[in-house]
Formats: C-alpha cells, structure tokens, sequence
C-alpha cells in the first residue's frame, strides 16, 4: 500500500459519532466547497489578470488526498459537497473524484454533490457527472453576446459553453447560470440572460463583484450594487421574494413572467453571514473559514502527518474556533489594494 494510501485510510477511519462542526456563532457547518485546481482555461477579467500564475502542480493535493479531506468532512455533519475551482473539469481524471464521492449520496452521509464550472468542458463530461451522482451544476456565465464574452474572458469561446449547457440539461443535470453583474458592461444585458435562462428551464444567479486578487482592472469601475438592478428589473417584471433555499447565500425572487427563479449574491449590498454554513478548502488543502478572511487552517500537513486521523479531527475543531461573525468587503475607494491579494480561482468559487 503506497503512502498516499495509507494515510487516507487512517483518515477514513475517522468515527461516525465525531461531533457536528459548530462555530463560536452557533452555525452548524454542513457544506463544503472544494477546489480540485486553481487553473482554468479562462481568463475573466474580473477574476485573474492575462498572465495569471498558476500552482505549480506539485503543491495540489492527489484526487485521493482530496477524497480523504472530503470524507472526512462528511464524519463531521457535512451533507453538501460544491467541487470548485479555477475550473474543476480541467483536471486530469477529475471524474473518478465525482464517482468515488458518489457512493456516499446512498445512506452515506452525503445528501448532494455539485460543482461550478464555466461549461467549456462539460459537453464531454455531464453524461459521466450524471452516472456519478451529480445532479445540478453551477454555470458561469456574464454574457451571451460572442464578441463580449470574449472581452470579458480573453477567449472565444461561447459555443463551447453553449453546447456544455445544452447537454448538461440532455443528460438530466438541473442547470443555475450564475452571472457577475458589470457595470457598464454586461448590465443592459442582464435582464435578456435572465429571459433566456428562464426560457431554457434554468435558474439564474447574479452575483456582486467581490475584491480578492490583482486583476489589472479598477474594481470600483466593474461594481454593480444589486439593489440597483432589481430596482431596474422591477421596472420590467413582477418579481415575488421566494423562501427557496439552494444551502448557499443567494436570496431569491419569482419572476412572474418568464415564470423563473432568480436569485442575488449580494456581498456588498446586503450581508449574508448570519446564516453561512460553509468552509472552502483549496486545491493544496488549505482550509479558509470565510471567503472574504485571512484565517486558514493547513489541512494538507494535517493529512500527510503521522496521525491523520486526529490532526485532521484538531484542525477541524480549530477552524470552528477562528471562522469570523461576517466578512468586511469594501468598495468605496478608487485605486484601493484587492481586499485579499489571493484570487478566487485560488480559494474556490
């Protein structure tokens, strides 16, 4: 047995009856976004720069090192496993981590596995994502103009994200397009994605910029509170506040005539933190309690200790300790540093 293997055994064996992670805040911790790289085959320029620097590839953790982490979260209470990224689907052999995940969706502890992905690779891979136990999936998508997803991305790639979703919604996969609302970009468009998404029979999503990472571009310029755009969106449709609850932080509204449901991540606008039950792990084990914190914990030494099993179950009970009440993003000074110099491809969408 190789040493990768036994140390994720030992983690494995971590018992049923560890206690639910709680934080110093009372919120029970049931989902977790994991990244599996923070290389992606876009290059939004909200997200990274042109010349972005990626892992070396030597630093991420194995696909069975990421199934130790994720199985070990799963003995703590967590119901809800996102992989994320950069974009997850470019990652070598990134299916077998879905289908071994997969076994744990039957009376395993797991109640759903999902992912976000911008859809340039998933034409290749949904039916397998399917058989896998995956059933919906998180779409990025800001644009269906060409010419402007590819200023938006550096790529030309629009029909390879068109054909993605297409079979995505062919092989049964339930569809939410999540769109980063631009100023003075992609705001007039906002309301025909949204009429398309519905129109195709999936959710949509718009999401305020959010300041982590050098990205060549002024972040105050690309900021779009989304007060203003349902304020705008209000003009045009009947939009209803819907109690629905997809276990992350959009709140969501009925549109009565397209007969969708839209929701809104509102970082900025209006803080969403009184109800996170989330932990973000990325793709070389390190573990951030909140999105928009410094705080981390290292995972990846706890799992490649002599005693994984109880440095793992330590840095769990750790994090509960350090997780903060609530981020504090700031957009109301030109030319100001990124809240946070890591990137979201980085950390995890």
């Amino acid at each position: 047995m190789t040493e990768v293997a036994t140390r994720t055994r030992d983690v494995l064996k971590l018992a049923d009856e560890a206690a639910p992670l709680v934080d110093t805040f009372g919120r029970t911790i049931s989902y977790l976004r994991l990244s599996v790289t923070d290389r992606c085959d876009l290059r939004c320029t909200y997200c990274m720069p042109e010349r972005m620097t990626f892992l070396p590839k030597r630093d991420v953790l194995s696909l069975e090192e990421l199934y130790a982490l994720a199985t070990g979260f799963i003995a703590r209470g967590v119901t809800k496993i996102r992989i994320t990224g950069g974009e997850p689907l470019v990652r070598r052999d990134i299916v077998d981590l879905f289908t071994a995940l997969g076994r744990h969706l039957d009376g395993g502890g797991l109640q759903e596995l999902t992912l976000t992905t911008n859809a340039t690779q998933l034409a290749g891979h949904a039916v397998a994502l399917y058989k896998a136990g995956v059933r919906r999936v998180n779409i990025s998508l800001d644009t269906l103009d060409r010419a402007m997803f590819e200023r938006l991305t550096r790529r030309d790639a629009l029909p390879q994200v068109l054909q993605g979703i297409a079979a995505a919604k062919d092989a049964g996969l339930r569809v939410k397009l999540n769109a980063v609302a631009l100023k003075g970009v992609n705001e007039d468009e906002l309301p025909d994605l949204i009429a398309w998404a519905h129109e195709e029979g999936h959710d949509a999503t718009l999401i305020e910029v959010m300041p982590l990472g050098d990205v060549e571009e002024e972040r105050l310029d690309q900021y779009l509170p989304l007060n203003d755009v349902r304020a705008r969106l209000e003009d045009r449709w009947t939009l209803t506040d819907n109690a629905h609850q997809s276990g992350g932080p959009a709140r969501y509204v009925d549109v009565a005539e397209t007969g969708g449901r839209l929701g809104f991540i509102t970082p900025h606008t209006s803080n969403f933190c009184d109800g996170c039950n989330r932990l973000r792990v990325t793709a070389t084990g390190q573990l951030y309690p909140c999105l928009g914190g410094g705080e981390r914990v290292d995972l990846r030494s706890a799992l490649r200790s002599d005693d994984p099993q109880g440095q793992l179950a330590a840095a769990l009970d750790k994090t509960m300790l350090i997780k903060p009440e609530r981020h504090h993003f700031r957009m109301d000074e030109r030319g100001a540093a990124p809240h946070l110099p890591r990137h979201m491809s980085m950390t995890g969408g």
